[in-house]
């Protein structure tokens, strides 16, 4: 019979490695989407706003799931609910894949319901299992989100452009990782925690303290704000540098690069957030990260490119790990920080999902795409004030 601490060097490694596998079923199925759309367009024979729609479902899937999270999560436990949700992003991404319109909307709208309970639950289950390492599994969580959102628009259009799968299979593999998520996550049910019992914050008078507390709408604006720089510059940044002249197919590499280059920042930031009282200087970081890429692909020589897609994958990567760490750091319990992180969610996804449109039509209007880089370099003047009003050290709710 093994020892108590082997059993349980055991159990917490079992539990860190289902966080990974969840963590990467959480962005290449959306990321693998823009590449090929072209592909999924001519294939069935859709209109391009009904493409486009395709990545604006699973956004608007987020707004509207995403408050009722913490919900079901206190009924069936934190454990259940992401087994769950991880079965039913396998399902919605199997259906997605068999080749008719009406699959594909209603799979990529299973798939955005899965997704919005892992956005919403993982930082509140970090929360709660470690509560002494939260900066470095949150690192190991959106390092994971990330690193599979860059295969996921890497290797999409190689797959569907060389190989028999086409692109119902260059949407369709991510469910195999679903699938093994799944499996990895068993154990992990038959230690559910009960965790209603012993959260005061289920009394809904605190919750509805949480939304009278300016510093909850300023991490909110914080998650908007970053969501819909992520998903304006993912559908919009290979046509803008096609326009300046760059041919396709390297265009959708600059993609990967940018999203790559979010790898080291959502690893440090969170440890750096965790060691931090006050998060201020890590939210001027990244603003001007964001700023020099931006700059740089509106005034900037073509030739430095992927120049300015660092910085972009740079800023990227430090806001959205800070905005993870925002949910814990700014919450006194796991079911609160649930609570957060699910009105953030909500209607930071929602603000999110007009960018992609609002950007294209500014430049179906103007003509350029100057007025919309404009935009992004508006966008993260915003952001900044909202990070600087919430890198301060307090929380949602009061004691």
């Amino acid at each position: 019979m093994l020892p108590t601490s082997e059993i349980n060097k055991k159990s917490i490694t079992l539990l860190i490695i289902g966080i990974i596998f969840i963590s990467s079923t959480l962005r290449a199925p959306l990321t693998a989407v823009g590449p090929i759309i072209s592909y999924i367009r001519d294939g069935l024979d859709i209109s391009n706003v009904l493409a486009g729609f395709i990545t604006t479902i699973p956004l608007l899937a987020f707004a509207v799931i995403s408050p009722f999270a913490p919900r079901v999560a206190r009924r069936f436990g934190m454990e259940m609910t992401l087994f769950l949700a991880i079965l039913l992003l396998a399902f919605g991404i199997a259906i997605r894949s068999t080749g008719t319109p009406f699959f594909l909307l209603f799979g990529t709208a299973l798939i955005g319901i899965a997704i919005a309970f892992g956005n919403v639950l993982i930082p509140s289950f970090i929360k709660l299992k470690f509560p002494l390492q939260i900066g470095l599994l949150t690192g190991i969580f959106t390092v994971s989100m990330n690193l599979s959102a860059g295969i996921g628009a890497g290797i999409s259009y190689p797959i569907a452009e060389g190989s028999f799968l086409g692109w119902q299979g260059a949407l369709g593999i991510w469910s195999i990782l679903a699938v093994i998520a799944c499996l990895v996550w068993v154990p992990q049910i038959k230690q559910r925690q009960q965790i209603v019992p012993n959260v005061p914050d289920t009394n809904p008078i605190k919750a509805k303290s949480i939304l009278k507390s300016p510093l909850t709408w300023t991490i909110t604006l914080c998650m908007g704000f970053q969501s819909l720089i992520f998903y304006t510059t993912a559908a919009w940044i290979p046509e803008i540098l096609q326009t300046q002249g760059m041919e396709a197919g390297r265009s959708g590499w600059m993609l990967s690069t940018m999203q790559f280059s979010q790898l080291p920042m959502t690893f440090l930031i969170p440890i750096l957030a965790g060691r931090m009282k006050d998060q201020r200087i890590l939210v001027a970081v990244f603003s001007i990260c964001y700023l020099i890429g931006f700059i740089g692909l509106l005034y900037g020589s073509l030739s430095l490119a992927i120049l300015w897609m660092i910085f972009l994958g740079l800023g990227g990567g430090a806001s959205f790990g800070l905005v993870m760490m925002f949910f814990s750091l700014r919450s006194r319990t796991p079911m609160e920080a649930a609570d957060l992180s699910g009105v953030a969610q909500s209607i930071g996804y929602l603000l999110a999902a007009v960018g992609p449109v609002v950007f294209g039509f500014v430049h179906d209007t103007t003509g350029s795409w100057d007025s919309p880089i404009l935009l992004f370099i508006l966008t993260v003047i915003l952001l900044f004030f909202a990070g600087m009003h919430a890198g301060k050290d307090r929380y949602v709710t009061e004691s």
